[in-house]
């Protein structure tokens, strides 16, 4: 129930709380990206659901209980593998989606550099501590965030890339972690299940 939860809360804060919360607040998002920690609060949550029905079976001794309990962590962890390798093969997409917002963003904001536009490109440079996508050229009139320094001042494709992989690695560190727990719980369910099955069995 704990690993669940702290599931639950570390997907929230990549999605909120994370630098890569600004491209949500546009009208276009990374969605790939915004899938996988979808994928992961919601394996967070079943995690947590799973886990008191597995408390329940120990206190109950319920072999039932218990063996449901394993086949539900089976589960999860066949879809903690699967989103996994789907992360790694869809890092390069998702990396491309997101530079491809901030070009958009940048074309917007040269063709009408006011109003919500500038706003927009300026959630990004401050989010990402980045400006422009390319040479100093290319930052004349771009709204930079205050005290920047090279060579992030022109490297926001290269800062957004940065990013993600960033992101991600925390993702595959939290998710072996999280394979690691359900590898364990379901040995131990199968313990706790054999253990009563044998006690019943000798009265």
């Amino acid at each position: 129930q704990l690993a669940g939860l702290a599931v639950i809360a570390f997907g929230l804060w990549l999605r909120f709380g994370g630098p890569m919360a600004e491209f949500a607040t546009d009208k276009k998002s990374p969605e790939l990206f915004f899938m996988g920690l979808y994928v992961l609060v919601g394996a967070g949550a079943i995690m947590s659901a799973v886990g008191f029905f597995g408390c329940c079976g120990a206190a109950r001794e319920s072999q039932c209980l218990i063996g449901t309990f394993f086949a539900c962590l089976l589960v999860i962890f066949a879809g903690e593998v699967t989103a996994g390798v789907f992360a790694f093969i869809g890092k390069k997409v998702a990396i491309e989606e997101a530079q491809k917002i901030y070009e958009d963003a940048y074309e917007d904001y040269m063709k009408n550099p006011v109003g919500k536009v500038n706003s927009t490109i300026y959630r990004y440079h401050v989010a990402l501590q980045c400006c422009g996508k390319g040479n100093v050229e290319q930052q004349t009139g771009l709204p930079c965030p205050e005290n920047i320094q090279l060579p992030k001042a022109s490297n926001c494709l290269v800062e957004i890339q940065n990013v993600i992989d960033t992101q991600l690695r925390l993702l595959g560190i939290v998710g072996i972690a999280i394979a690691s727990i359900t590898i364990f719980g379901m040995i131990f369910s199968m313990v706790l299940c054999c253990t009563i099955r044998n006690m019943r069995e000798m009265i």
